[in-house]
């Protein structure tokens, strides 16, 4: 795949998405964001198991790009900002788990990447911010996801005073499930990787897609959709597979 903004490789099982301008810092600019959005579909669609979010240079990302935002109209502003939403829509509906490599800063739409991948593991250095209330411009887009993973209380936090948090506060708040000494970084990311892709390819693939919809509901009609979704997934091949293995205790083979 070529792209100018993002590097997308593939190793056995799992694809790395590299947001790749570390000049800018990793900044989310319309086109970074597009390719973003291309390589997120492409490997979706593919049969890599896991995908692996990982960003160059000495930051994971600075967030929107503020020369494209200094020069936007209303209608360009908007249009900016719904392409940074289907990308984050999109990272939530691909099939695959979806680990936020983290290094360094991840601020304002930057760290609503991190908390829009389904599983993040940062480095000790890490850091994570919503600037936009120190200044001018609040992170009203980057608080819908971030709010979701952190609670109330630690959103507004975050939104108000706009100060950076470390990675160990990131790790208590919930917005990322490990932190690790620099150079465990990697090997981190592909252990919990490796362990979130163990399974049914298909039922995880459902199982993520049901899981976010429920999230989003009240906990009676959230009932009334696991049990019809788990009702039905109990029809499967791959259902019947992991039952019948489990009361033979043989391993699974899985069908797809």
């Amino acid at each position: 795949m070529e792209f100018e903004h993002i590097g997308v490789e593939r190793d056995g099982p799992f694809a790395t998405i590299t947001m790749n301008r570390p000049n800018r810092r990793n900044a989310l600019s319309e086109a970074h964001m597009r390719e973003l959005i291309d390589g997120f579909t492409r490997v979706g669609g593919s049969d890599a198991a896991g995908i692996i979010l990982a960003g160059a240079g000495p930051v994971f990302s600075a967030g929107h790009d503020f020369a494209d935002v200094a020069k936007a109209d209303l209608q360009t502003a908007r249009r900016l900002l719904l392409t940074c939403t289907e990308l984050m829509n999109l990272i939530q509906s691909v099939p695959q788990p979806v680990i936020a490599r983290v290094h360094g800063l991840a601020t304002a739409a930057g760290c609503q990447l991190v908390a829009a991948c389904d599983l993040a593991v940062a480095a000790e250095s890490a850091a994570f911010a919503a600037p936009g209330g120190k200044g001018g411009w609040f992170c009203h887009t980057p608080m819908v996801a971030i709010a979701r993973n952190v609670g109330r209380k630690r959103a507004a936090e975050l939104a108000l005073t706009g100060d950076a948090i470390t990675a160990r506060q990131a790790l208590d708040w919930g917005l990322v499930n490990a932190v690790v000494p620099d150079a465990e970084l990697d090997d981190a990311v592909l252990a919990l990787l490796t362990r979130a892709t163990r399974g049914s390819r298909e039922s995880k693939g459902i199982g993520k897609t049901t899981l976010y919809a429920q999230l989003d509901l009240g906990q009676a009609d959230a009932y009334r959709l696991a049990v019809e979704v788990m009702a039905a997934t109990s029809q499967t091949d791959a259902a019947r597979e992991g039952i019948a293995a489990f009361l033979e205790k043989r391993p699974p083979s899985w069908p797809e």
